[in-house]
């Protein structure tokens, strides 16, 4: 899933704003350091930075829109006192996907620290990092994942892991695990550091199952598949003349989070509208966020309810669903990308065939 040189890399952590705060309160900053990111960042990737600022750290946000590239808005705030740059791999409201290798390979060449929120990314699209010479990468196991809350991952290269501070202690971070009588003691030289106490066993073994159908079904299919549904719901909407793609339709620029507004409805009484005929989804960069995971297939258009005016509406779940939502549908599918190609086009012009 994230293609780490070795799984001791890797610590299972509270969620992705522990694994942050980690880095956060982990490197040891000097007067004067700034950390770059973007003024798209969900609060996790945001407030652990602004609150250094009681050590003269500064926390630039980049405007993504205003350059050629949303790279090079984040390159422009870039100067002899940036530590880090900390970005999230595609934006929680927008669904813009950044250039993670283009990122790497400039933060390697600037000698800057490379942190990736991933939430967004790690269970719906291929993600490397190596092939991204991240730092630090992190995310909560229970978006695109499909794992329960309370377990996220945090991969931490071994060059940087080095350099951050431990703030939590406990004996599971022992080099020794099992040896109770440790004394004395030795820190971990592996991720495990980050793991203070006992595991969240339940959670683990949860998000072991659901990883499981990710793995068996090839993160390529569920990419090609997330991608697919995303485009043709960007199309449905592209097609509506009452309603306004938000999201960047550009292939390259694209997630499977897909974000727009009514042009004759608030975004208030559009979210409501569709709660209201079962049309699960979420409020977010001023207009409404569909997230169609990979395992949408006929079974799924199927879940259809109709108004009053036999209109029917398709039900279509954030990726915040759990894996208790709807356990058949975490089978691989039977047919990979056809399988959009019959319903999906189906499904968006059904529910935007409603009448706002």
């Amino acid at each position: 899933m994230l293609n780490a040189p070795c799984t001791t890399d890797i610590a299972l952590v509270k969620n992705t704003s522990e694994a942050l705060s980690f880095v956060a309160y982990g490197l040891d900053w000097q007067v004067g350091d700034n950390i770059v990111s973007s003024n798209e960042e969900f609060p996790s990737n945001r407030i652990v930075w602004q609150s250094l600022a009681d050590q003269q750290v500064e926390f630039r946000e980049a405007n993504l829109s205003t350059a050629e590239t949303p790279e090079d808005a984040l390159f422009a705030l870039v100067d002899k006192h940036t530590r880090l740059i900390s970005i999230s791999s595609i934006q929680f409201a927008s669904g813009l996907r950044m250039n993670l290798q283009r990122i790497g390979e400039f933060c390697k060449q600037q000698h800057i620290l490379f942190c990736i929120d991933a939430i967004q990314s790690i269970g719906a699209v291929q993600f490397d990092v190596q092939k991204y010479q991240a730092d630090f990468v992190m995310a909560d196991g229970h978006k695109w994942m499909l794992g329960p809350e309370g377990l996220g991952v945090f991969y931490s290269s071994p060059a940087a892991r080095e350099q951050l501070k431990l703030t939590q202690y406990g004996w599971h971070m022992m080099h020794d695990t099992h040896n109770y009588e440790n004394k004395p003691w030795d820190t971990h030289p592996a991720a495990q550091r980050f793991e203070c106490g006992s595991p969240n066993t339940l959670g683990i073994h949860a998000l072991s199952a659901s990883l499981s159908v990710l793995l068996d079904t090839g993160m390529a299919t569920v990419e090609r598949q997330v991608l697919a549904n995303a485009r043709y719901l960007m199309d449905a909407i592209q097609s509506h003349p009452r309603l306004e793609l938000l999201s960047n339709a550009s292939a390259h620029l694209q997630s499977g989070i897909v974000v727009f507004r009514h042009t004759q409805m608030t975004q208030q009484a559009l979210y409501t509208h569709l709660q209201e005929n079962n049309v699960v989804c979420a409020m977010r960069g001023g207009g409404i966020r569909f997230s169609a995971h990979f395992f949408y297939n006929v079974a799924q258009a199927r879940h259809a309810t109709s108004r009053n005016s036999g209109t029917p509406v398709a039900v279509i779940r954030s990726p915040t669903q759990r894996i208790g939502d709807a356990p058949a549908a975490l089978r691989p599918p039977q047919t990979e990308h056809k399988a959009a190609q019959s319903w999906l086009p189906q499904m968006a012009l059904r529910l935007f065939g409603i009448k706002f």
